[in-house]
């Protein structure tokens, strides 16, 4: 962790979404980065994927316990919802105001389902503060930009066109650096998750050059 938090400012733990970590774990990752290091948590799937959102507030609340270990590095949630979740307004508002109950830090949804990217969707994930994160692959065009509240953007670049394999390419590379920059006004985080071939962290370096951050 201290080589990475020495040229990289955040880092998105996805080991979250499988299974809970000792707080001795949480306090060895804060030693070990420096005042400025953030990091993101993904919520786990025994909410998203096997209770699929619905009555877990006791779950998010056992997280929430969790995430705290973090104290002022705790950065954005992100919810990744399975391809298969469609789009229910009264239950989904229902888990987003729980939700908010416990979480009052920046939260991001990575919806994969295309009913949840029309306006009822838009209207209630921006009631709730709830930034959409703009994938590649996308599984619907509007997923390709961010979307929901607009005080956040959030990046997932999977790979493409081989997911969590294929690299980006420059052109790839600098087409994102300018959206990147067009998003200064807000706070904007972007994680590559190409990471099956070793290609994540190349891709990071050379997009973080193009940007000119660090």
């Amino acid at each position: 962790m201290q080589r990475y938090a020495a040229r990289f400012d955040a880092v998105e733990i996805n080991s979250t979404f499988y299974r809970a970590h000792r707080p001795s774990t949480y306090a060895r990752w804060l030693a070990s980065t420096p005042a400025d290091f953030r990091f993101a948590v993904k919520l786990p799937k025994r909410i998203t994927h096997e209770a699929r959102l619905i009555d877990s507030q006791a779950l998010v609340a056992a997280f929430r316990a969790e995430a705290q270990h973090l104290g002022d590095k705790l950065g954005p949630l992100l919810v990744q919802l399975p391809p298969s979740l469609v789009f229910s307004p009264a239950a989904h508002e229902a888990f987003f105001a729980g939700l908010r109950e416990v979480w009052p830090e920046t939260v991001v949804l990575e919806p994969r389902h295309a009913s949840w990217f029309d306006a009822d969707a838009e209207t209630l994930l921006r009631a709730y503060h709830i930034g959409r994160v703009a994938a590649d692959p996308a599984p619907d065009p509007a997923a390709a930009r961010p979307g929901g509240w607009a005080g956040m953007a959030y990046w997932r670049l999977h790979g493409s066109p081989r997911m969590y394999y294929s690299a980006y390419d420059d052109r790839a590379l600098a087409a994102l650096a300018d959206r990147l920059r067009s998003d200064e006004s807000r706070e904007t985080w972007c994680v590559f998750d190409n990471t099956a071939s070793g290609a994540a962290a190349a891709n990071a370096l050379e997009l973080q050059a193009l940007v000119g951050s660090r």
